[in-house]
């Protein structure tokens, strides 16, 4: 990642002990009244007392845990609806049936070992030389 994306530009090149210690309205889109805003609200000054504040921890599990929940059964349902419709709209995604009037199985013709006897030469008679 680059640190320039996400500091301004007085940051940028400052270790990252430095940043997590500078005000919050070094991240970029937060604004000198966003950062009064949570130093108001939550007594966040920093970087890192942003990361730190527990709001913003529980945030960020509850989003990992319903990104990794398993549905409903009701989401289940309405999924299995919703396949079946599409098996019933596209029935040719169906395997395709062997007819039963075949009766009987085509096999390729032997190959000639056209290495040792290119295009048959050697079956092939000279007209020119008696027999």
């Amino acid at each position: 990642m680059n640190i320039e994306t996400i500091v301004d530009h007085h940051y940028v090149g400052r270790s990252l002990r430095d940043i997590v210690a500078a005000p919050v309205s070094v991240l970029r889109g937060v604004s000198a009244a966003d950062a009064k805003a949570l130093r108001q609200a939550f007594g966040v000054c920093t970087v890192r007392d942003l990361a730190n504040l527990h709001f913003v921890k529980w945030a960020g599990a509850l989003v990992t845990l319903a990104d990794e929940e398993l549905a409903t059964p009701e989401e289940r349902a309405q999924e299995e609806l919703l396949d079946e419709a599409v098996e019933m709209t596209f029935p040719a995604s169906d395997p395709i049936s062997v007819d039963s009037g075949i009766t009987r199985i085509e096999v390729a013709p032997d190959k000639v070992d056209a290495h040792g006897d290119h295009q048959r030469a050697g079956q092939q008679r000279d007209e020119t030389k008696p027999m």
